[in-house]
This record gives structure tokens, sequence and C-alpha cells, in this order.
């Protein structure tokens, strides 16, 4: 890339340098990347890379590794696409509330976490570990799986690659475990999670498939652990999604998957 230091490229323009450094084959980069692929001098990568970290528009990791930040996310979650599929989730989240009397969620791709964009509670129902706007686990959460199993092939395999966080005991932390569920909710659109988030919680999620055939987002329902209340969920989150997915303009084939 051309270099962008010369005097008429102002601050925002080299911070959007950066920014746009980032893509689905790209989701953390060390700083030597971001030199190369914004095309900006080191150190004023360095600089502005500091500045955005600050700024919580970049996170960096202990590796040293910078990644795009909860602020960025959280904007981008203001993007019309994203509200659109609030949208048209809410209402059949709503009906399958009322049916349920469960916690009914959805939930969108983050960085390396499933993000609560809309949830309808019931206060009798089990107490959850995260409100909206917060994160849950990739690799333990119903709709984390669900989001992981058709996420880029990059995120999966840093995530596989660890370390995978044991919450309670019955997370799945072993890699080709996970691996196997990723590949099984990639068949059936479907994930059932028992007690790996919180020993007191179970769950199940479907994938929400937008016109183009991409999965967009994970409809879940989040129940008390060891109540029948998991079983009878499955088919109707199942049918809630494929009738949200139908809506956004679904045909029938996902994005990326065979038939």
């Amino acid at each position: 890339m051309p270099r962008t230091n010369e005097p008429g490229a102002g601050v925002l323009e080299r911070a959007v340098r950066i920014l746009d450094a980032f893509d689905a084959d790209h989701l953390t980069l060390g700083l030597g990347e971001l030199v190369a692929r914004s095309g900006l001098a080191h150190a004023t990568t360095s600089r502005i890379a500091t500045d955005l970290v600050r700024a919580r528009l970049l996170a960096r990791g202990p590796d040293g590794r910078y990644a795009i930040g909860a602020r960025t996310r959280d904007l981008a979650l203001l993007v019309p696409s994203s509200a659109s599929v609030r949208a048209v989730a809410l209402p059949y989240m709503h009906d399958l509330h009322a049916a349920l009397r469960e916690h009914v969620q959805l939930a969108v791709l983050g960085t390396r976490e499933a993000v609560i964009v809309d949830r309808i509670s019931a206060p009798e129902a089990v107490v959850v570990v995260s409100d909206v706007g917060g994160d849950l686990p990739l690799h333990a959460s119903a709709a984390g799986k669900v989001l992981l199993a058709h996420a880029p092939t990059v995120l999966v395999e840093e995530v596989l690659a660890g370390p995978l966080e044991r919450l309670t005991p019955r997370t799945v932390t072993e890699p080709e475990r996970l691996r196997a569920e990723l590949a099984r909710c990639r068949r059936t659109g479907l994930a059932v999670v028992r007690e790996e988030v919180n020993e007191r919680a179970s769950s199940v999620a479907a994938r929400v498939v937008d016109g183009t055939g991409e999965v967009v987002a994970a409809v879940s329902v989040v129940v008390r652990a060891g109540t029948p209340a998991l079983r009878t969920s499955v088919p109707a989150v199942a049918t809630t999604a494929l009738a949200i997915s139908r809506r956004l303009g679904w045909a029938g084939v996902v994005a990326g998957l065979d038939g």
C-alpha cells in the first residue's frame, strides 16, 4: 500500500487506515502487520494504535496483538443491517417468550465473543450472567457455538488454539471435542449447551440466516439447569430461528455449506 504520511493525510484518515487493516481473514494483527497493511510508518502506527486502544476502538491482547475493540463493536451494532435483524426478530422473540416463559436472547458475532443485542426475560427465570450489550463466550455458550460454527475459518482456528477457559466443570475445553460440536452445529444449525457457562443454566440456540445465506445472528433460550425445559425448548427455538430467517429472505441455503 502507498504511504500516507504526507501532510494532507490527517489523524482521522490515518486512524481509519488502521481500522481498515482488519477484516474477516485478519482478526488480530501484530504491530508489524498493522504497519504493512495500513501503509503507515511504524512510529505513526504505534502512536495512533495506542490512542485507539485508549479509546476502546482497538483492543490489545496479552500477546501484544491488536483486535477491533469493544466500542467499535458496539457502534457496529447500530448499523442499519444489525438493527434490521433485531427489528425483524423481536416479534418472533416475543412469541417464543410467551410460549416458554424463559429468557429469549438474540446474539451476533463480535471480535472473539458473542454479543447479546436483545433479550426478553421472565422474572421467575434463572439468573443469567450477561446483560444486553454483554458478551458470551464463543466456546461455551449455545449462541456462541452457533456463531463460531459459521464464522470465518481464521477465527475458528484461533479459538480452537486456545486457551479455552473452563468456566464450570462441564465446559468443553478439549479442542477436538469442540471442533466436532461445531461441525455438528454447521449441519443442524443448532447448539445445545448444558451448564457450560453457568452451573445453574443450560441453553439452546439456532442460527438466523439472511437473504444472502449468511448467518447473521443466533436466537437462544436460557433455562434452569436439570429441568425438562431444555428438551422442550429445542423445537420452539429452531422454529423461531427459521421464521426469522424466512422473514429476512433466506431461501434455504447457508453460504459456505454444501447443499
